[in-house]
């Protein structure tokens, strides 16, 4: 079993789905926590209780708005320790690339690309400073393929796969290291509570319009939970992954072998 005692987990927008999946199987793994969004509600930091009683470690809410740099960088000045950052905040918008609008365009930009580079930059001098660390960047299927109506969301999740490589090359003869892991579709509660649209809008019932509508393009047929997207993250986090750096894990389903 990986063992993360004493590391620190810096996950970015991890107030709910992916993020807080990954959060709970950091701290199952021993790492303390700290999670994030740009809200900052009583729930948010009941959240970071419920993880630190769950699982025995520290963990913390610390709210910044991924949007905007300055804040991306105070979230891992503030948590004072990054052994394993993982940049997960992401907006999704689809429109037709003509269009597509400008602020929508500049926000998942911003939130799903500028905002890796910001923390990965404010994060490399303390995990320097300790001798290890991990980089470990959510993308997704859309990094490495695309569709047609989400420009903005390809581009950032192509540049988040691009800037791994940098990253890993920048810290390759140093114990760091730096990956993407590239999911298809994942059953989250926002996923979740799209299901019962669709079966309406598609007349099929839950089985039927997963299999043959929400999951096309996924020949498994099955989402990707959350739990095994935090699975992989530890493993990428672990000594046995100490030589798996500047690449992508794609957990797809089998999408991309298509």
């Amino acid at each position: 079993m990986t063992t993360l005692t004493g590391k620190t987990a810096i996950i970015t927008g991890s107030n709910s789905g992916i993020g807080l999946g990954i959060a709970h199987e950091m701290a199952r793994a021993g790492a303390d926590v700290v999670i994030n969004s740009f809200t900052d509600r009583d729930e948010d930091h009941a959240l970071a209780a419920e993880i630190a009683a769950q699982h025995g470690v520290s963990a913390r809410y610390i709210k910044a708005d991924m949007s905007k740099g300055a804040e991306c960088r105070a979230l891992v000045e503030q948590a004072g320790s990054c052994d394993i950052l993982i940049n997960n905040a992401g907006i999704q918008h689809v429109s037709p690339i003509e269009d597509f609008p400008e602020d929508k365009w500049d926000a998942i930009i911003a939130i799903n690309m500028s905002s890796a580079y910001h923390t990965t930059a404010a994060a490399l001098p303390l995990m320097r400073a300790a001798g290890w660390g991990r980089v470990i960047n959510i993308a997704s299927a859309h990094g490495l393929t695309a569709s047609p109506y989400k420009s903005a969301y390809v581009a950032a999740k192509h540049g988040v796969v691009g800037m791994t490589k940098v990253v890993a090359l920048e810290t390759a003869e140093e114990p760091i290291t730096a990956n993407a892991i590239c999911p298809g579709y994942v059953l989250t509660p926002l996923v979740e509570a799209q299901i019962p649209d669709t079966m309406a809008k598609y007349d099929m019932g839950r089985e039927e319009v997963i299999k043959k509508v929400m999951l096309e393009r996924q020949p498994s047929r099955e989402f990707a939970t959350v739990e095994q997207l935090g699975g992989t993250a530890v493993f990428l986090a672990s000594d046995a992954a100490a030589q798996i750096t500047g690449t992508t894990i794609s957990v797809d389903g089998g999408w991309t072998a298509l």
